[in-house]
Order: structure tokens, then C-alpha cells, then sequence
């Protein structure tokens, strides 16, 4: 039976998520951009889900979601009011990147009762000659997907960030994802042209564009913000097409002020738990954040939800600094105040996610040895050097 639409839904198999904060906030719902994962969001989910039931999703053939997929950007579209659905999700706001920003534009023109508010990152009414992206298609059909990844930094990135562990990863997870996948996207792109339809947009719309983008110049992202009713255009320095990768946290401020009904600051406990819980996961891993949970007894459940609400709900989401800065400063004060646990804690996270490569940690290290003192530094270098060696990380490759 499958494909169908538009508007009998499928188009083939469920899209794989993730959702992170309360489960009775105001849903957000977030699209990647052809070639990520619905990592590529993990720098603002904290934020966001401060204040929303934040659900993230794998394009087909990407991360987790199976690669069959028909319909183009119209049939995506599909599965997502699917997914919704599926979540018992009637009415969302909704951002995206790129090819994920115009799966939102096709529903706030096709669907604007189920639109709230939308955000438009990088992306485009028509992106580009479609004969592009059918030879796109072709070759990675040919060739899988390593000769795109190969060009892909000088598309997403800017040279200065090209080489930072958030866009290394990024890189490295494109080798992963499905060369049949990835190809029916592009043909998907190829056809997808909604320039004399965005005047029909009625939600509240943000439009965001990297100065530096190739992929979708600016001058794209001005067209939409001309022709969408009411939509605002912000412009944002030092970023290519990536660019809430490349600019975090301005990114994740101009979101959250954009979809904000209420004030930016979590309304309640259960909302500063819940995003607590999200960042936390992020920064140091499933496995960890599951082991605290079991080890919970009756008398440190109380602390467990202080450290949740207050350390990683209240500060680690807040916006002002990007989550590897924050990495930075939580290890230099670890190695000041000598608490040893803590420190090799976050070390082996910040090098297992890849937030951080060994040469940065390094660079952390000797400043430290400068304002903490020699002594904490040598023992935070022993340290260091005995997790890279557990984790097989070559000191001097990354």
C-alpha cells in the first residue's frame, strides 16, 4: 500500500525521533538539513526545551529513520504530519534546516492549521538548478555518499570552523548515511520550487541566513523574508550553511525568543527538569545520566533534582555561551578546586562526544597549569593522557 499523498498521508516508513522536555509544554517540532542527523539540533535542544515538547527527526536514510522514501519534499512533508500524529501532536511550532526548513514551509502553505510559528534556517523557496541536484543524485547513487562528503565542509562551514570537533563529527556521520536515501532527497530537491506560494504563509515566521552560506545565500533567505507576510530576517556573521552549528548560541537565543509565548526562563520546576534531564543526557552521555537515575535512593533523590533543575536546567541551557565553552570552564574549575572525580568525568565526555579533541583538552589543560597552578595541572595532564589512551584517541591526531 504505501506511498500515497497528498493528504493520505504515509509515503513510506516512520521517521525516527527523539523528543526532550515536558511532555505537556506547547509542541516544537525540528527538521535537519540533507545529510545530518537530528544531532545537528543538539546545540539548542536544552534551550528549547525549556519552554517546549521538543521532537526531533531523522530524514529518510539518515540516523535512525529506514532510507525507502517517495514523494518528494511533499511526501516528507507527509510523514511529519505523520509523526505528529502519531504523537497525538495536533497544532506545533516548527524549524528547520535547510531541506528541513522547506518541509516547514510546505506545511505552513499546505497545512497553516497545524503551523504555529516558524523558523527558516538556511534554507530556500527553490534551491538552485535542479539539474544539480539530479546529477547529485545520480552520482551518489553511483558512488554512495564519500565524493559529497568530501565537499561538504566548504559548503557548511566556514574555513575557520571547518575543523572544530561539532563539524568533524558532522562530517565524519555523512559516510553514514543511505546512498538510496540520500539521492531521493536530492531528487526531491530538485523539484521542490514554492516561490509563488509564500505569500499564503499566515504563522509568525523567522527567516535566518549565514553571511557566509554557499548553498542558500543570503539573497535566498531575503526573498523569503520579503515574501512571507510579516516574517523577520536575521543575518548572522562567521556562518555558512550549518550555521546553528557554527553560531550556537545565537541561534538558540533568536529560537527561543522567536517561539517564546511566555517568558525565555523555564515556567516551572517540571520544565526546568525536564530540559535539565535533555542537557545533561547531551553532555554526558545516556549511559551515565542512566546510571545516576538507578543509583537514586530515597536519601539523595532530593539532591538529584536540585543538581537537574539548578546546575544543568537553569545554567548549562542558558543561551549567552555555546555547550563547548561551558565544557571549557566546568574542567578549569574542576582542576582548580581539585575534585578529581568530577573532572575525569567530564574529560571522558567531552572527548568520547567529540566536543572536544585531544589538542583542545590540551590547550585547556596548559591554561589551566598557567591560573590553576602546575601541581592540578599534572595531575589533570595524567589524567587526561589515561582516559585518551582508554578511549584509543592518537594525543596528537585530532
Amino acid at each position: 500500500m504505501p506511498p500515497t499523498d497528498p493528504s493520505g498521508l504515509p509515503t513510506t516508513g516512520p521517521l525516527h525521533h527523539r523528543e526532550d522536555g515536558p511532555r505537556t509544554a506547547p509542541p516544537l517540532l525540528l527538521g535537519p538539513s540533507l545529510g545530518t542527523s537530528l544531532s545537528v539540533w543538539d546545540a539548542q535542544t536544552g534551550v528549547l526545551a525549556r519552554n517546549h515538547r521538543v521532537v526531533r527527526w531523522d530524514l529518510p536514510g539518515h540516523g535512525g529513520s529506514p532510507a525507502a522514501f517517495d514523494g518528494g519534499v511533499a511526501g516528507l512533508a507527509a510523514r511529519v504530519l505523520r509523526l505528529a500524529d502519531a504523537l497525538g501532536i495536533d497544532t506545533f511550532a516548527y524549524a528547520g534546516i535547510s531541506l528541513g526548513g522547506a518541509v516547514g514551509t510546505w506545511l505552513a502553505v499546505h497545512h497553516p492549521d497545524r503551523v504555529s510559528a516558524l523558523a527558516l534556517v538556511c534554507s530556500s523557496a527553490r534551491f538552485g538548478d535542479p539539474r544539480a541536484w539530479l546529477d547529485r543524485a545520480a552520482l551518489v547513487r553511483d558512488r554512495g555518499t564519500a565524493p559529497v562528503a568530501a565537499t561538504a565542509a566548504g559548503r557548511w562551514f566556514t574555513a575557520d570552523f571547518a575543523g572544530a570537533p561539532a563539524a568533524r563529527s558532522l562530517l565524519a556521520g555523512l559516510h553514514d548515511v543511505d546512498p538510496g536515501g540520500y539521492a531521493a532527497l536530492c531528487e526531491a530537491l530538485a523539484t521542490y520550487d514554492l516561490r509563488d506560494a509564500l505569500g499564503g504563509i499566515t504563522a509568525p515566521t523567522l527567516v535566518v541566513a549565514g553571511r557566509e552560506d554557499p548553498a542558500t545565500p543570503v539573497a535566498d533567505a531575503r526573498a523569503l523574508a520579503d515574501q512571507i507576510p510579516g516574517a523577520a530576517l536575521l543575518e548572522l556573521p562567521g556562518a555558512a550553511h550549518l550555521a546553528n552549528v557554527e553560531r550556537p548560541a545565537a541561534v538558540a537565543a533568536a529560537l527561543s525568543g522567536h517561539f517564546a509565548a511566555a517568558p525565555a526562563r523555564p515556567a516551572d520546576d517540571a520544565s526546568r527538569h525536564a530540559a535539565g534531564t535533555a542537557r545533561r543526557r547531551t553532555v554526558l552521555g545516556d549511559a551515565h545520566v542512566d546510571r545516576a537515575a538507578d543509583r537514586t535512593t530515597p536519601f539523595t533523590a532530593d539532591f538529584q533534582d536540585f543538581i537537574t533543575r539548578y546546575a544543568w536546567g537553569e545554567i548549562w541551557t542558558r543561551p549567552g555561551l555555546d555547550h563547548r565553552t561551558r565544557r571549557c570552564l566546568t574542567l578549569t574549575a574542576l582542576i582548580a578546586l581539585g575534585h578529581h572525580e568530577e573532572r575525569d568525568l567530564h574529560l571522558r565526555a567531552a572527548l568520547e562526544s567529540g566536543d572536544l579533541g585531544p589538542e583542545e583538552v590540551r590547550e585547556v589543560l596548559l591554561q589551566a597549569a598557567v591560573y590553576c597552578g602546575v601541581p592540578a595541572a599534572n595531575a589533570a595532564f595524567a589524567a587526561a593522557d589515561r582516559i585518551l589512551t582508554e578511549l584509543a584517541l592518537p594525543a596528537e591526531e585530532k
